[in-house]
């Protein structure tokens, strides 16, 4: 997209604003399924999580994607968008049996990461099939908050407990279908993802009646001009190559399927925010937007770069910024940043905002969320609604006091 298009939205839509690219949404998928067409059977979960707007899932959906679901709610967004049972995958941590049992009851497919779990519902429910999730205790991921595959993780049983998997799934009789593994998020290395494939080939010989291995994501995007990215093309042929010699070997065909999130759709996101100050102190030039971490937290919360534009002035003479927000703690999307010089009332956009940002949104300080934007066919599309006030009371119940509180003079005295 351009700065005259991005201008032109934030004008119609005001700020601050979220614009999705759907046309780069798309070349992503095809890009990821293209690494794998040598593969006979590929299958690709979007990872709501990443983004769970439900015209952005009705778009994947006619992509041919399936999805990858961590909560009752992602399901249920994904049944309601239109999705079938068997297109959807859960992938819990930590839930309660309860709402394991409310998700196997909608039909989609059941992963499970945790042997006490495992047992429980290979004990209740031994046809139902069910996905193994392995830790396969490999350190891959650009930051300690987004590596989920080492062994101090929480996440996954861990692959030295094979022996213990077995043992429930022969005693259950339960019926396992899927492997399944995620080491983390930002992968550079793409011989650290194929050692970690390996390991679950191993352990897949352990099971005679899977349907698929599911290898998780975490491809990295580059996230400014020279970053290095994921060289999916190379992991497409040397995955592809050992999955098929895999296959051949285990004796009946399997699907390999991936759960991309951010890869497909973190570079056709924008965030437009207006600037509503600019401070100059004794060391540093301020910039400050209307918005701050309760719409756009990665910044703060994994110190991830996103290249700032300012779109008002793109041409301008290039300055160095602080850019900051109006939240009342510390609140820095960018520290020292050189961008073309800034006046109060220009538009910045934050490039790479589609994965983890609108989805981590919150009202902190009571303030709105944002509204999102799909830019589709050449026109931009309004896909959910500014918050109001009344958004903020709706689920909110004031108390009806019948004899307000009274304290004294003496009371408040003594504290």
């Amino acid at each position: 997209m351009t700065s005259q298009e991005l201008s032109l939205l934030a004008e119609e839509f005001g700020s601050p604003l979220y614009v999705y690219d759907a046309e780069k949404i798309k070349k992503q998928f095809v890009r990821l399924s293209s690494a794998f067409s040598n593969v006979k059977n590929i299958r690709i979960n979007y990872a709501v999580k990443a983004l769970s707007n439900i015209a952005i899932l009705q778009l994947l959906k006619e992509m041919g994607s399936g999805l990858d679901t961590v909560s009752l709610q992602e399901v249920q967004l994904g049944l309601h968008v239109g999705f079938k049972p068997e297109n959807i995958i859960y992938t819990p941590n930590g839930v309660s049996f309860e709402e394991l049992e409310a998700v196997t009851a909608l039909g989609v497919q059941i992963n499970i990461d945790n042997l006490s779990v495992l047992e429980h519902f290979g004990t209740k429910y031994p046809n139902i099939p069910v996905c193994i999730r392995i830790n396969p205790h490999v350190m891959a991921g650009g930051n300690a908050n987004i590596s989920v595959g080492h062994i101090d993780s929480k996440f996954g049983i861990s692959i030295h407990q094979m022996p213990h998997i077995l043992r429930i799934v022969e005693n259950t009789s339960m019926h396992i279908n899927g492997l399944h593994m995620h080491t983390g998020s930002d992968i550079l290395d793409i011989e650290v993802f194929l050692y970690a494939a390996e390991i679950l080939f191993d352990a897949a010989k352990n099971f005679k009646e899977l349907d698929f291995i599911d290898f998780g994501s975490g491809f990295k995007v580059p996230y400014y001009k020279g970053d290095i990215e994921t060289d999916i093309e190379q992991l497409g042929r040397k995955l592809s190559k050992r999955f098929n010699a895999f296959t051949k070997e285990y004796g009946r065909d399997l699907t390999l399927a991936f759960e991309p999130g951010k890869y497909l759709v973190s570079e056709a996101g924008f965030f437009l925010a207006k600037v509503n100050v600019v401070k100059q102190t004794t060391s540093t030039v301020f910039a400050s937007v209307d918005s701050g971490f309760n719409h756009f937290i990665r910044p703060m919360f994994y110190g991830s770069q996103h290249h700032i534009e300012n779109i008002t002035n793109p041409k301008g003479k290039e300055r160095f910024y602080t850019v900051v927000g109006y939240i009342c703690e510390t609140d820095t999307f960018a520290n020292n940043r050189k961008i073309t010089e800034i006046k109060e009332g220009d538009v910045l956009c934050f490039k790479n905002a589609g994965a983890y940002c609108f989805s981590m949104a919150s009202n902190y300080n009571s303030r709105l969320k944002p509204a999102e934007v799909l830019w589709i066919n050449g026109k931009g599309v309004l896909i959910r609604h500014r918050e109001s006030f009344e958004d903020i009371l709706r689920n909110q119940v004031a108390l009806n006091l019948v004899n307000p509180i009274e304290i004294s003079t003496e009371e408040i005295t003594q504290k």
